[in-house]
């Protein structure tokens, strides 16, 4: 195998490395149908996904007939609750992704996911997934506001890729992400990044102004081949 002149990659969950769609529309359901609204497919929360379940929440209320503060407050701990208790039942890895982790192993390379998903959701999710110990570490949405004893250190910050290159011994780092908070937050700390179209866009990938965009993960070692 070509030498990868990378130390660290790093992958976002949600749309990245896992499918977690079916679950995320689960439960932002739930939560619509406590609140008799209308309910939403697959299709349409995807776009809603990448900034953490209160922000997904705002999004699906909105586009079901507005949202209140106080609706959204009652109905937001409900949602995480029930997406807690049906984390895995719908949620898989995109394919390749694990066979991925596989390539980067053989040359030493580290593996770890930064995302804006709680910590606990995503520590909980991967361990079911029998995934956990595939990574050298994982950072929620969650983890550097407790870290630094604030609030808005989650991506597109660039606190939580800092941390994620801390965490893996230094070294030269890249990063994959299918949103602009994952792109923003690579490009916010100086690293080479990778965005996958099939993951659950925002906006057309183009407009990411990634540095590479790959449509299946068999391209991920050509990519960082190139941007080595």
């Amino acid at each position: 195998m070509t030498k990868i002149s990378f130390d660290i990659v790093g992958f976002d969950l949600d749309g990245t490395f896992l499918d977690t769609s079916g679950d995320l529309a689960a439960s932002v359901n739930y939560a619509l149908g406590l609140a008799g609204r209308p309910l939403l497919t697959v299709e349409q929360v995807k776009p809603m996904i990448g900034g953490g379940g209160k922000h997904m929440l705002t999004l699906a209320m909105e586009a079901t007939g507005g949202c209140e503060p106080e609706e959204l407050n009652r109905l937001h701990p409900l949602m995480l609750d029930y997406y807690e208790t049906h984390i895995s039942v719908h949620t898989l890895p995109f394919p390749g992704a694990v066979a991925a982790l596989g390539q980067l192993d053989a040359p030493g390379v580290k593996s770890a996911i930064v995302t804006n998903k709680r910590e606990s959701f995503a520590r909980k999710l991967l361990t079911e997934l029998d995934l956990i110990n595939r990574f050298a570490t994982l950072i929620g949405g969650d983890t550097m506001d407790r870290i630094m004893g604030g609030k808005g250190f989650s991506k597109p910050h660039r606190a939580p890729i800092d941390e994620m290159i801390r965490r893996c011994g230094g070294g030269r780092a890249a990063f994959v992400g299918d949103s602009i908070y994952d792109i923003m937050a690579a490009k916010n700390a100086g690293i080479p990044n990778i965005a996958v179209s099939f993951g659950f866009l925002m906006q057309p990938v183009e407009e990411l102004e990634a540095d590479i965009v790959i449509d299946r993960y068999d391209e991920l070692i050509p990519a960082l081949r190139r941007l080595g």
